[in-house]
């Protein structure tokens, strides 16, 4: 079971696991913190691009010789295969934790599993610490990894044209591996932050064709992709996949004259948060 110090670390790990969004393609969004023998944080870590260390060696790292005897507590079940970096069970064993919680189990994870070999190593290991919670952060990348297909975002202004465009919703990129622009151009959701060899941009338009737009998102090495603007090419052609709606209401007088129904939540999603954000109302609506 694990402790309050424990749980108010796991959050910890997610927030932070939170920072790699929009990089980390094709790998996961991971966070982890290191607790000291007494359970006092001592290091913490994420995962930025593929390629760079993942979040428990960089937690470890800051940790030093502070983490023998003491906790990791990630996001992700620990990797157990050598790809571009070794893998993260080892670090953990080497580095002499006695326990390791983790919220999600990698449904990539080779052979019997990280978590099997850390217990394997008299590692006790915990799981399903807080799945749901880490989910926020996980979900569209194990999405992607069910689907076959990158985790679809359509986000927009109601009203917007192209004078006046969704400068709301733009702030919301960063957190994407791509996003194609309401021109129908398509750009990494940071520029370069996926860094080279790991990732690339689809050159030229998506067609006509919705399953072959998806296979080369797909493709590119994304698993999240952000539609900006409602009067994108894009929206339309994928609209039947989109997974989520972000729509940005105009503020309005507290005694006004309502003039149109736009805006309102399609069939087939639900809201799943409204909050006032500026000079609008922000719905944001999941496939049902």
């Amino acid at each position: 079971m694990a402790t309050p110090n424990e749980l108010t670390a796991m959050r910890r790990a997610i927030a932070i696991s939170a920072q790699g969004l929009g990089t980390t393609s094709p790998n996961p969004p991971v966070g982890c913190v290191i607790l000291d023998r007494d359970g006092i944080p001592v290091g913490e870590g994420y995962h930025l691009r593929k390629g760079d260390h993942h979040a428990e060696v960089n937690a470890l790292t800051a940790a030093g010789e502070q983490a023998e005897g003491g906790t990791a507590v990630v996001t992700l079940e620990p990797c157990n295969h050598h790809g571009r970096t070794p893998p993260c069970r080892q670090a953990l064993i080497d580095a002499k934790v006695s326990r390791v919680l983790m919220a999600v189990m990698d449904p990539t994870s080779r052979g019997e599993g990280g978590a099997v070999v850390l217990e394997q190593a008299g590692i006790e290991v915990e799981r399903g610490v807080l799945e749901q919670e880490a989910l926020l952060v996980l979900g569209p990348w194990l999405h992607s990894l069910r689907t076959g297909r990158p985790y679809i975002t359509w986000a927009y202004t109601v009203g917007a044209n192209e004078d006046h465009g969704d400068e709301a919703v733009k702030e919301l990129r960063h957190s994407y591996d791509l996003v194609i622009r309401r021109s129908g151009t398509i750009e990494e959701g940071v520029s370069g932050g996926h860094g080279e060899d790991a990732f690339r941009v689809p050159t030229g338009p998506l067609g006509d064709d919705p399953a072959r737009a998806l296979h080369a998102l797909a493709e590119a090495g994304a698993r999240t992709v952000l539609i900006e603007g409602s009067s994108n090419g894009a929206g339309h052609l994928l609209g039947g996949l989109v997974d989520r709606l972000i729509i940005d209401l105009p503020s309005i007088l507290p005694s006004s004259v309502p003039t149109s129904a736009s805006g309102l939540i399609p069939s087939g999603f639900r809201m799943v948060d409204a909050t006032a954000f500026g000079p609008y109302v922000r719905l944001t609506a999941s496939k049902e």
